[in-house]
């Protein structure tokens, strides 16, 4: 739950970046992606790898982050448009789907490791998110890791905020929004 919430409160600024339903969407893909560095709970079973090791970089993070937006906007871009898209007469701007992909798997990760750097030493190892440019665990140590009441209330500010967001929000222009032809 606090990685989540965490992602709630990080993606707040895409109310200011998109519009309405595109906002709402990066909202989605933020939380859809706060797991990420916890992906190696699943590759041990398969790899070497161990909890709050290398997946919890921000080298590993930014590395997805960048090819995965680059598999969308250049190998899946032109397939999205036509199947969601250009039956309805829109267009996306060139470069919107990286920064959107990019943007939702960068802020979730880095999201992630954040709150990870808050909490984790109560039942994890800390984590070395800045590995390999600093070979040292960085913690805080702020956050109990297992408080329902702390993720709980991290998770009602972040709604609430999204809330308000999504309410506040004109559909003004914003520079990455969907174009009708």
């Amino acid at each position: 739950m606090g990685h989540f919430a965490m992602a709630l409160l990080w993606a707040t600024p895409a109310w200011a970046v998109w519009e309405g339903r595109v906002s709402l969407a990066f909202v989605g893909f933020a939380l859809s992606t706060a797991m990420l560095p916890d992906m190696d709970l699943v590759l041990r079973s398969v790899l070497p790898v161990q909890h709050h090791g290398v997946t919890h970089t921000v080298v590993f993070v930014t590395a997805v982050a960048l090819a995965t937006a680059l598999l969308v906007e250049f190998g899946l871009k032109s397939r999205l448009e036509q199947l969601w898209l250009t039956e309805r007469g829109y267009t996306v701007p060139r470069w919107a789907l990286f920064a959107f992909v990019f943007g939702g798997l960068l802020l979730g990760g880095f999201s992630h490791l954040f709150a990870d750097m808050l909490s984790a030493p109560d039942v994890a190892a800390p984590v070395e998110p800045f590995w390999p440019l600093f070979d040292k665990p960085w913690s805080v140590d702020l956050i109990w890791y297992n408080s329902s009441w702390w993720n709980a209330g991290l998770l009602a500010v972040g709604l609430s905020i999204h809330a308000l967001a999504a309410y506040a929000d004109r559909s003004a222009a914003h520079p990455w929004t969907l174009r009708r032809r």
